[in-house]
């Protein structure tokens, strides 16, 4: 199975904070190529997605960055910080993956919805 990340759309955070499970198909989740984003995150990317403020499996766990093998909340407030640094990275990659989730970005943003990311 190829090594992926997911990133998708809440609708209603509320209603996953006690039962998150991994459903790509209802956050209407775009795919990123997980070794594409490895060898970002050896980039200045990674320096920055270490800034990202997410939540960990939970809204009851801070973390910073992603979580590379499970489950990644972000909230509306830090969505403006991803999509800054994805597009720098998209700037020096010029990638449709990168496309793809600069776009799911966006749209979180104007729905002021949460993201949900799935590691492999």
């Amino acid at each position: 199975m190829p090594h992926v990340h997911e990133f998708g759309i809440i609708d209603s955070i509320e209603e996953i904070k006690d039962d998150i499970r991994y459903d790509p198909e209802k956050y209407g989740c775009i795919t990123v190529d997980g070794d594409f984003l490895d060898d970002l995150c050896a980039t200045d990317f990674g320096k920055k997605i270490d800034n990202l403020q997410t939540f960990a499996h939970s809204t009851d766990r801070p973390y910073n960055n992603l979580c590379y093998f499970g489950i990644t909340l972000i909230p509306p407030n830090s969505h403006a910080y991803f999509l800054k640094i994805v597009r720098e990275a998209n700037d020096d990659y010029k990638s449709e993956e990168l496309e793809n989730l600069m776009k799911k970005i966006d749209e979180a943003i104007k729905k002021n919805k949460w993201m949900i990311h799935f590691g492999d």
